[in-house]
């Protein structure tokens, strides 16, 4: 995680105030009302309530796009898919969130501010409120469940990936997270299954085939994280995911990812460009 950051002075005393000692701006179970300065209700233990309360009006002041920090981006489209079972970038072997676990949850831990790398977040602003982190806490240990979605697909496909196609990064991302419309089948994950190529790159990174490793998100059946065994150079990178690899994803009822024509050629699922080496 790196610099979440509130909107405003004014909004971080409001938050503080909801949780002062005398029980005003608190609901009938402790919890502050509307806590995080945004929001149509009061804030619960479910993911879309605290994507509402929290993450957008707060997080994602800084958590957003191509240079959000520790490519951590906490806007509504991409929070959930970059937060639960995806190790974090200071301390890769904790979780950003892990399932159940909200004392190993890293997000918790910079939340707190007892993490044992960088500042607390929100960087620069006050603490949030203990009853906000308190919810956010109850949201994991209940399992960090996503928000329920408005309909479900019927074919296995991609859903989105991050970075975005045609996005252009400063920095190596700590890793390509691929969304799913379908929970993948776990026994069908492996190296083989995808395949990450420099196209264009700076004399220090040549053109060829990345070695990457590839696993789904703790907790979270729908995200492929790629993550790349060394930092990617300066150049342009193109991601797969075809038959071709001998080895397809299906999710877990045995259907294989929609394609279109089975003569197709193999179409790339991302492309990005990378501005800075290492």
């Amino acid at each position: 995680m790196g610099g979440l950051r509130k909107p405003s002075v004014a909004l971080a005393a409001a938050c503080v105030a909801a949780c002062a000692g005398n029980g005003m701006g608190l609901d009938s179970n402790g919890r502050p009302i509307s806590s995080g300065g945004g929001g149509s209700g009061p804030l619960t233990a479910d993911f879309a309530s605290i994507q509402e309360h929290v993450f957008t009006p707060i997080c994602s002041v800084c958590h957003v796009g191509a240079s959000a920090p520790q490519g951590l981006r906490l806007d509504a489209d991409n929070s959930y898919h970059l937060l639960v079972g995806v190790p974090s970038t200071e301390v890769p072997s904790i979780l950003r969130v892990k399932p159940g676990d909200p004392a190993n949850s890293y997000i918790i831990q910079k939340l707190k501010g007892t993490a044992a790398v960088g500042a607390q977040m929100p960087f620069g602003e006050a603490p949030l409120p203990a009853a906000t982190i308190a919810v956010i806490e109850q949201w994991i240990t209940d399992g960090a469940m996503p928000a329920a979605p408005a309909a479900v697909a019927h074919d296995f496909q991609v859903a989105s990936v991050v970075p975005v196609d045609g996005e252009r990064l400063d920095n190596s991302p700590p890793q390509i997270v691929v969304v799913f419309t379908h929970e993948v089948d776990a026994t069908r994950v492996d190296p083989q299954a995808v395949r990450l190529i420099r196209t264009g790159a700076a004399a220090e990174a040549p053109a060829g085939a990345i070695a990457v490793t590839a696993r789904l998100a703790v907790g979270n059946a729908r995200a492929l994280l790629v993550t790349p065994r060394e930092p990617l150079g300066a150049g342009a990178y193109l991601l797969y995911l075809d038959a071709s690899l001998g080895r397809e994803l299906a999710d877990i009822y045995g259907n294989r990812l929609a394609r279109g024509s089975p003569a197709a050629q193999p179409r790339a699922v991302v492309s990005f460009t990378v501005a800075s080496a290492p």
